[in-house]
């Protein structure tokens, strides 16, 4: 097989597997997680149904697929900014956290996952084992780096985490599973990342960083 030949099974192969997603997750808003079958997500996708399942052989290995591909950061949002200017490496993180929110399907995302976790705990384990969490630890990871730099004086990143990522949501995400037309305008939104950053920066940064702890 030639390499054009392959390169083209392949882009059809993940045309396939975006119209599969995209369907599933418009039928599970539709009709539910429980109430909708593999053979309607790829009648609605347009695939047969071996297609389907060759790629997602049960229901939950769909929805898995969703919440990576909803939470996936590749070549997109920024969360590994080199450490030892703490202001300009959460701007960046902020800036990035606010795309990836506010990207197509993660309203969708969550607004599935509330529906159905009472009947299917295993949709709120998978986006937060496969989708929240990756993403928290490498923000985490960050602040740490950060500390270690001397850039800043923390004892528990976790919890200054979970502070700037929460002033961010709190006022850019979570307002839209209630409010269908919440969309901040990019210069508040810029204003609510610069504030959760000069606070955070107020709280945990070292105007003058001494350097690496150990030396």
């Amino acid at each position: 097989m030639s390499a054009q030949t392959s390169n083209y099974h392949r882009r059809v192969a993940e045309q396939k597997r975006t119209a599969i997603v995209g369907a599933a997750t418009a039928l599970f808003l539709e009709s539910g997680y429980d109430r909708t079958s593999l053979a309607k997500v790829a009648d609605l996708a347009g695939v047969s149904k071996a297609t389907l399942f060759k790629q997602f052989p049960t229901k939950a290995a769909l929805f898995e697929a969703i919440v990576a591909e909803s939470w996936n950061t590749d070549g997109t949002t920024e969360i590994h900014p080199a450490p030892g200017d703490l202001r300009k490496g959460l701007t960046s993180i902020g800036h990035g956290y606010v795309e990836l929110l506010t990207r197509p399907g993660m309203t969708d995302l969550f607004r599935i996952v509330i529906a159905e976790v009472s009947r299917f705990p295993e949709l709120g384990q998978t986006q937060f084992d496969l989708g929240k969490m990756p993403y928290f630890d490498s923000v985490r990871r960050y602040l740490d780096a950060e500390r270690e730099a001397g850039a800043a004086e923390l004892d528990d990143a976790e919890l200054a985490a979970t502070q700037f990522l929460g002033m961010i949501s709190n006022y850019v995400f979570w307002p839209r599973l209630l409010l269908v037309h919440w969309s901040p305008d990019d210069n508040t939104v810029t204003r609510v990342v610069d504030e959760a950053v000069a606070m955070m920066v107020s709280r945990y940064g070292r105007d003058t960083p001494p350097g690496p702890r150990g030396r």
